[in-house]
């Protein structure tokens, strides 16, 4: 059983019988569900993922202290905490010794305060163009199992999808890095013998073209330990999964070399053909680099058109 599962079944196990039975009066401004930073927030948990903070919980999320007072958030916490701690054969430690507690009662504005940097969920364009991607997949992934109260879908539905503007610029941006380290400085720092560099250049390819992807299909990368498996779900783009995998792996000799030349090129033919399908440039041929101007200058917002085409990254 995944940890998302494991915690909806937990929470309509114990959570909301407890909430129900103590905090009838609370219960219309809370919200409740499995949100955060793990692999299991995601679904991508696996045996190897239950070496640490792997639980029975979930989040029981509070408005501010002006709504539910500070005395009734210390009363749902040692409820939570008195919560069975052994469930479907999984226990819930007193303390979590790695990444410290992921579940349990917490204020709808220090959560996101945490998650992204301001407590309503608000981003400035400013906030929008450096804010990480993970950051981003972070405070929308998992489930809200109720919201009563309705600030958490609020803010989730206003962070599910960055400003159309911001990702045309991110999306030119890594355009941009895609064309310069895979279609360019792969071949120019093999022909100058630097095979490490090369190597490089291929990583920072793959990389660019992960967060091209993810941009293209309107999600958030995850972090990038589960940036493959991700891909490998997405839509229009596990069809190239296994090629920027071959990119990653094997030597860089002769054969090989030209090989991943050959593949880089192949797979700055498919982004093209999205970015096509998407009416986001209007560039005629095969330069990822012009690909990313033509995107930029489709960019409204004046002052973010001509802000350095980078500027996102």
């Amino acid at each position: 059983m995944g940890g998302l599962e494991l915690s909806r079944r937990y929470f309509e196990t114990y959570g909301k019988p407890m909430l129900k039975r103590d905090f009838p009066e609370v219960l219309p401004f809370l919200a409740v569900g499995f949100v955060g930073s793990g692999s299991e927030h995601y679904g991508f948990d696996d045996e190897i993922s239950r070496d640490h903070d792997f639980e029975p919980g979930f989040l029981i999320f509070l408005p501010g202290e002006d709504v539910v007072d500070r005395r009734t958030a210390f009363l749902l916490e040692r409820a939570y905490a008195k919560l069975p701690r052994d469930f479907e054969g999984v226990f819930r430690p007193l303390v979590s010794p790695v990444g410290g507690n992921r579940n349990g009662v917490v204020r709808t504005a220090d959560f996101y305060e945490k998650a992204i940097g301001t407590k309503d969920g608000t981003l400035t364009l400013d906030g929008w163009l450096h804010i990480p991607d993970y950051a981003l997949a972070e405070a929308v992934n998992g489930e809200i199992f109720f919201d009563n109260y309705g600030e958490v879908t609020r803010i989730r539905e206003a962070l599910s999808h960055m400003p159309e503007d911001v990702r045309k610029k991110r999306i030119a941006g890594n355009l941009l890095l895609m064309a310069q380290s895979g279609q360019y400085n792969f071949r120019r720092c093999l022909a100058h013998g630097e095979t490490e560099a090369a190597q490089l250049a291929v990583c920072e390819f793959v990389e660019a073209t992960l967060k091209c992807a993810f941009l293209l299909e309107g999600r958030y990368m995850p972090y990038y330990k589960w940036s493959f498996r991700a891909l490998r779900a997405l839509p229009n783009f596990s069809v190239i999964a296994d090629a920027l995998s071959l990119l990653l792996f094997g030597d860089n000799s002769q054969a090989t070399a030209e090989t991943k030349a050959d593949t880089v090129e192949s797979i700055a033919s498919y982004v093209i053909s999205i970015l096509q399908d998407q009416n986001l440039t209007k560039a005629i041929c095969g330069d990822l680099e012009k690909h990313a101007y033509s995107v930029n200058d489709g960019i409204e917002n004046a002052n973010l058109r001509n802000m350095h085409i980078l500027a996102a990254i």
